[in-house]
């Protein structure tokens, strides 16, 4: 959606070497924000984005308007179900149909392809997927592994709102993650010590939490306080810091930390 950083780059690199001709994206997608989100004062600075892609390989920039996206009279929209409703979804309501659908309809303008997706939003990148397989629609989704800035901190675009002292109170979802990965290296399976770890960093750093969530990786299935966590657990986390809502995630058993 613009304001590109480090992260959006490394998608571009990562599609480039899977084909001869990149195509970026850049649209603030209207329909994937509440009515008391950012969408306005979301960071837009087009110019500066298409040198940016430009210069690690991009070929086409497809930057259209709002009514070249969504046209006078315009109707369809993509639902998608469970894997939606957790998570993200349970705070955003309706952010995902919004998603699903500005992505079909890039995915129609481009025709068959393979497209990046960063796994630091994990529900989006499970929700495209399922998207394509359902509607038999012609694109290889791959996700990208999460880019950090060297304290940690999972890139993106929603960083440039935050203060010196925010930032470095930012670092506590990043630090929340890795603390449980640690425990679950040494041996930790019950999803209630897990968490109380997890929970304890952020809460002491945030001004407030939306989730912080054992999940199924796979179906985003949110697990019991008294489960014990397989092979592999998504960790997932979203709160604000100031009035910045931040998102990263962990794929316990799976992610190699920093």
């Amino acid at each position: 959606m613009g304001a590109l950083h480090e992260g959006h780059l490394d998608l571009v690199r990562a599609a480039e070497r899977r084909g001869n001709l990149v195509v970026v994206s850049i649209f603030v997608n209207p329909t994937q924000f509440g009515p008391h989100e950012d969408f306005e004062r979301y960071p837009r600075d087009l110019e500066a984005d298409v040198a940016r892609v430009a210069d690690v390989g991009a070929g086409i920039v497809f930057a259209p308007d709002a009514a070249a996206i969504y046209p006078d009279g315009e109707q369809t929209r993509v639902r998608v179900g469970a894997l939606a409703s957790h998570l993200c979804g349970a705070h955003r309501p309706g952010h995902f149909e919004g998603v699903a659908t500005v992505v079909t309809k890039l995915w129609s303008i481009v025709g068959p392809c393979v497209a990046v997706f960063g796994r630091k939003d994990y529900q989006q990148l499970a929700v495209l997927r399922r998207v394509a397989r359902d509607l038999f629609i012609p694109v290889e989704v791959v996700g990208h592994p999460i880019v950090r800035e060297t304290d940690g901190l999972a890139m993106s675009s929603r960083n440039a709102y935050l203060s010196a002292e925010e930032r470095d109170r930012a670092r506590s979802l990043s630090r929340a993650l890795f603390d449980a990965s640690r425990a679950f290296d040494a041996g930790e399976r019950r999803v209630a010590p897990l968490l109380e770890r997890a929970r304890e960093t952020v809460g002491a750093a945030a001004t407030s939490i939306d989730y912080v969530t054992l999940a199924d990786p796979e179906s985003l299935e949110p697990l019991g306080v008294d489960d014990v966590v397989g092979e592999r657990a998504l960790l997932a986390v979203a709160a604000r810091v100031g009035a910045t809502r931040l998102i990263d995630n962990f794929v316990l058993g799976e992610d190699a930390r920093p």
